[in-house]
Order: structure tokens, then sequence, then C-alpha cells
């Protein structure tokens, strides 16, 4: 039995594959090595995973995960899952050759993420061959949930809202200012708590048009600073994965287009078709 695991910092998918081919789905919170320990991801997954998965039976865990990027950040995930599924072998890699690899399979092109975070690359149909740094939560991520919401907190601090955006940002959260810059700077996983604020943008109903333009220029800035560096980025279709990217995509194509772009694939989760890649087109290991 082999698992498939695209994790994100928020939330991570896997899919286990059983020896009959059968498929079996589940979730767990997101393991970002650099806000979460060996220590931390050993106790989560064994208090998360499904009780009636059989972990001694699995013979191969291919995780690819935000944060992956270097072997440092690698091994501190790899250890975690060798004592997790001791019987296993383990594939460690990046949630950003999920992303190609679910998105373009063995074909070149390029490919992106807006979720939680941002990222983004040139692909050759086997490995990312190119990727401008994202320069996370703190010094970049355009476009990212995270990124919406630190603009949306941002105008809320300042008295930039619409009055009857703020009423209903008060209404539903009940957070001060003072609230706030506690949860941003002195209590962990700050990149999760602003990106749960993509999602009041997303609901807002009641002044479309701040929502829209605030979404806009975060894509505007994801294009202006990641996207348009990459040389001859015109030829590529825009392909993206992530819930930012599939939830705001009226926008984000209007964008695209506007940087004369061709739209691609824009979808919410690699994990099918990352298990797709794995059982039809992928080499041995990650």
């Amino acid at each position: 039995m082999i698992i498939i695991a695209d994790g994100g910092s928020t939330k991570t998918n896997w899919c286990l594959v059983t020896e009959e081919g059968k498929k079996v789905y589940f979730n767990t919170e997101g393991y970002n090595p650099y806000f979460s320990s060996t220590e931390y991801i050993i106790q989560s997954l064994n208090e998360s995973l499904p009780t009636d998965l059989e972990k001694n039976q699995i013979t191969e865990v291919n995780y690819y995960g935000a944060g992956c990027s270097t072997p440092e950040m690698r091994k501190i995930v790899e250890e975690a899952m060798k004592v997790v599924f001791a019987g296993a072998k383990v594939n460690i890699g990046h949630d950003l050759l999920a992303a190609a690899r679910a998105l373009l399979g063995n074909t070149e092109g390029f490919a992106a993420i807006l979720g939680t975070g941002t990222n983004t690359c040139i692909y050759d149909g086997k490995e990312v061959v190119q990727n401008i740094d994202s320069g996370a939560y703190i010094l970049g991520d355009e476009g990212s949930g995270c990124y919406i919401g630190k603009k949306l907190l941002t105008d809320y601090l300042r008295g930039y809202m619409p009055e009857p955006v703020r009423n209903l940002f008060w209404e539903t959260y009940k957070l001060t200012p003072d609230d706030i810059n506690e949860q941003v700077y002195t209590q962990p996983r700050a990149n999760r708590f602003c990106a749960s604020f993509s999602k009041f943008v997303y609901d807002n109903n009641v002044h479309i048009e701040y929502s829209r333009n605030l979404v806009r220029t975060s894509f505007e800035d994801f294009f202006r600073n990641l996207v348009t560096h990459y040389p001859d980025y015109q030829k590529y279709t825009f392909n993206c994965i992530g819930s930012v990217g599939y939830n705001f995509r009226n926008v984000l194509e209007e964008v695209v287009t506007e940087n004369g772009m061709v739209v691609g694939n824009i979808i919410r989760s690699p994990i099918d078709n990352l298990v797709k890649y794995h059982l039809e087109l992928a080499p041995s290991s990650l």
C-alpha cells in the first residue's frame, strides 16, 4: 500500500492506494517545517490519522509539503514520517513540485500555487527548473490568502474599510485592533490567522467593489513582483493550484489575460491529479 500526500501550510490532503487499487482519502492539518517540528508532526499525525489506518502496512510514502524546499527542511518532515510509517520508504518533495506535476504531468510549462501562501515555477516536465522566491508571508506571498488577509486587516486597523464592511467585520469576528496585533505578532502561525480572512473577502456581499478591488490588486502585485520576472513567461499558459486561485478565478483570469498569458488549468487541490501522476507517470521516487 502506498500513500500520496499534498501538504499545505493549513491542510494536508492524503490518499491511500491499496494493493487492490482502492483509493482512500483523508485530511490532517498542514505541516510546514518552518513552523512545525519533527516532534509536533509525529504527535499530530498519531492523533489525527484515521484510527483504522494500518500504518505498519504502508510500503511507500510520497509526501509533498509547503516549506520542504531545502534538505534541512525536508529532513524535519522525513524523520517524522519514518517514525509514523516505520516500514515505509519515505520520499519528501516540495509542494511546488506537486503543483507542477498535478497541473502539467510530464509537460513543460508554468505552474503556480495560490493558497495560504504563494509560489511559482517553470517546470521542464520532470523537475522545477526555475523558481523565484516568494518571500513567504512576511516579505512577499503576493496573491495568497495570507496576502489578501493582511490587506484586509491593514484596512481595518487604519480605518480604510467602507463602513458597511467594517461593521460586518466586527459583527463576524469581534476583533479589536489589539486582538489583531496580538495574534499577528505574539501568537504562532500568524500566516494561517491572516489567511483565514480571505474567506471573509470571498463571502462579503455588502460592498462587492471593495472586495473585488482588494483581490484584484493582490493578483496584480502577484504578477508584477513574481510572474512577469520569468523570462518569456508569456509563451506559457497560466496554470494554478490552490483555494485562493480557484475561489477568485474570475478575477484571476482577468489579470492573467491582461498580462498577456493564456489561462490554462486552475484547480483547487492537486491530490487527484497527483495520485494519477504517481500511478501512471511517476519515476520510482520523488
